[in-house]
């Protein structure tokens, strides 16, 4: 079991953060999730959830989790389609930090994680990266990992692109993040939305260390009838 950081911010998108934790307890990871104000419109906006920041709870981005639950189906998902999970998720393996909580311990360097991923990525955070900005937890906390070369993974999702955010991307993957943009491949027989979301958060958990089957991978034979 492992600590990876999880951040949300306001690009679109909202459903390949929301499908990377879910694949993240379901491994049995620990996740520490720090949510954007930004990122929590966007949640309203495309998936109509309702998350408040001061109180929240797993089960505001998980609405059909039960109560009382201490784990979630391993098919539990927003919209049908999903590849069903090798097991549930762990729900006591998350830790939500606020934005503003400088006293978390994904602040400091000393706080050990295996990785961090901000998905998506809005251009605005981009640019504060990579001006070295730390104006909230999620800033500072991706500052810590560039500083102490921990995977930094950065899922973008905006088009078309100016030269400045193209310049910001290549600042932090000199710096040493991971520039990974929401961009779906289709050599794996995607049919769905689903499967097109599967296919990005599998690239982001392959970054990670994280086994999955969340897609068909390129020159793997074909599964057996």
């Amino acid at each position: 079991m492992a600590n990876y950081v999880v951040a949300v911010t306001g690009a679109s998108g909202a459903i390949y953060a929301v499908r990377l934790l879910q694949v993240l307890l379901s491994a049995g990871e620990s996740v520490h999730l720090c949510i954007s104000q930004s990122g929590v419109q966007v949640l309203g906006t495309e998936l109509g959830l309702q998350v408040d920041l001061r109180r929240f709870s797993i089960r505001q981005l998980f609405p059909l989790v039960p109560e009382e639950a201490v784990e979630a189906p391993a098919e539990l998902s927003l919209y049908g389609g999903f590849r069903p999970l090798p097991s549930p998720m762990k729900l006591d393996r998350l830790k939500y930090h606020r934005f503003d909580d400088f006293s978390a311990g994904i602040a400091s360097g000393s706080f050990l994680t295996r990785g961090m991923v901000i998905c998506p990525c809005s251009m605005g955070t981009l640019a504060s990266l990579a001006g070295g900005h730390s104006e909230n937890l999620i800033q500072r906390a991706a500052d810590v990992h560039l500083k102490e070369r921990r995977k930094l993974i950065v899922v973008p999702r905006e088009t078309p692109i100016s030269s400045i955010q193209l310049d910001n991307m290549r600042r932090l993957a000199e710096a040493g993040a991971v520039v990974l943009p929401a961009m779906p491949g289709y050599y794996h027989g995607a049919q769905t939305i689903p499967d097109l979301v599967d296919f990005v958060v599998a690239r982001i958990t392959d970054q990670l260390g994280v086994e999955h089957r969340l897609m068909k991978r390129w020159g793997t034979p074909p599964e057996p009838a």
